[in-house]
């Protein structure tokens, strides 16, 4: 992980390349950031840096064996431990390093949802369990694969569990030789506070709007009015501007299929329900979560379009011709019943219900739904 790779944060980056340069590294040090900060990949840059055998003045080389080796998240003297979904075969992070080099490769804003999302576990508890404890000390008893540091990168130490966390404790009161602790947490509250005062604190701030919304514009794309209101809704989170610049993507789509879906739904055209079901449910377990919850930020907007002030609708273009035209089916009579049966859906979909069977069965009650009259 390059620095520059890394959006903003520019005094935080100088100030750990300083540490380094200057021979002032602390051996346990704490990167404290919000979600979507960047203190995962900044607490690995700086790992690259300091294995850097061609280190320059403002960042890594990128190019010299520790530094590709790095960039793969692969060097033999890092280690990594994150928190995972406990079950017979998983117990401690190595069980799921590959999998958590691809996601974080693919995005170094990787959140904690993010990352259960990619193992299929979103219902499950993140933890960091004791098993974890006894391979952090197996891994730092070995010497040195090149001669330098030992770093370890504990990702979300909060999710310790109380065990896990006082044997870290001992492990930060006597560290091994050579051995650096980096902890990236989001809740400093939830350390033990003797973890927190044998640690030196890293403060990571959220992105401000300028720079959100630069980079929406660089390398995103985005118009000036586009960006601002991204990085706005983001409020300094990139994950989170991200995960708003995907959802912008996939409205389009989502609009083409629930529109073709509650008209096949008024009037239960089976065949054309068949049809949307089998563009539906092709799609990832997890598109499907964000197609429901489209379809509730609908019957919000119709909502307002008729017992709120029609200015505060939100949608623009395609989005809010569609509601001007479905507002009328969606009223006091039917809206309450419309929002459970979709949350009872979406809940199920977490529950690896079979799609056909759900979007079917959710497309019966559609149509009685809309088939409600207005209450007088």
């Amino acid at each position: 992980m390059l620095f520059k790779t890394i959006v903003g944060q520019e005094e935080i980056k100088t100030r750990l390349i300083h540490s380094v340069n200057e021979n002032r590294i602390s051996h346990a040090q704490l990167f404290l950031g919000p979600e979507g900060s960047g203190s995962l990949a900044l607490a690995l840059a700086y790992a690259q840096y300091i294995f850097c055998k061609d280190k320059q003045k403002d960042d890594s080389c990128g190019v010299c064996p520790a530094c590709q080796k790095c960039q793969k998240v692969v060097h033999p003297d890092l280690h990594l431990v994150f928190p995972v979904a406990l079950s017979k075969d998983v117990r401690v992070s190595d069980h799921l390093i590959a999998d958590f080099r691809e996601a974080f490769i693919s995005d170094p804003y990787l959140t904690l949802q993010g990352w259960f999302n990619n193992l299929g576990a979103e219902n499950k508890q993140p933890v960091i369990a004791v098993d974890e404890s006894a391979s952090i000390l197996r891994k730092l008893s070995l010497t040195t694969f090149e001669g330098g540091y030992k770093i370890m990168v504990i990702w979300l130490p909060e999710k310790m569990n109380g065990q896990s966390a006082n044997k870290l404790l001992k492990i930060l009161e006597e560290p091994p030789a050579k051995t650096l602790f980096l902890l990236v947490t989001e809740n400093e509250d939830q350390l033990l506070r003797t973890i927190v005062s044998r640690t030196q604190l890293i403060s990571i701030q959220k992105l401000p709007d300028r720079i959100l919304t630069k980079v929406l514009q660089e390398q995103h794309g985005l118009s000036d009015d586009a960006s601002l209101k991204l990085a706005f809704l983001a409020d300094g989170n990139y994950a989170t501007a991200r995960r708003l610049l995907s959802e912008n993507e996939n409205a389009a789509l989502y609009l083409r299929i629930f529109q073709s879906w509650m008209r096949a739904c008024l009037k239960f055209d089976a065949v054309k329900v068949i049809d949307v079901i089998d563009e539906i449910t092709p799609l990832k377990r997890e598109k499907h979560k964000e197609f429901l919850n489209y379809a509730l930020g609908i019957l919000r907007e119709c909502l307002v379009m008729n017992y709120g002030n029609a200015a505060l609708v939100r949608l623009q273009g395609e989005e809010l011709e569609f509601v001007k035209k479905f507002a009328r089916f969606i009223h006091a009579g039917n809206c309450e019943r419309f929002i459970e049966e979709i949350n009872k859906a979406s809940a199920a979909i977490e529950r690896n219900a079979a799609p056909k069977m759900l979007f079917m069965n959710l497309s019966f009650k559609a149509n009685e739904l809309l088939n409600i009259a207005v209450p007088a």
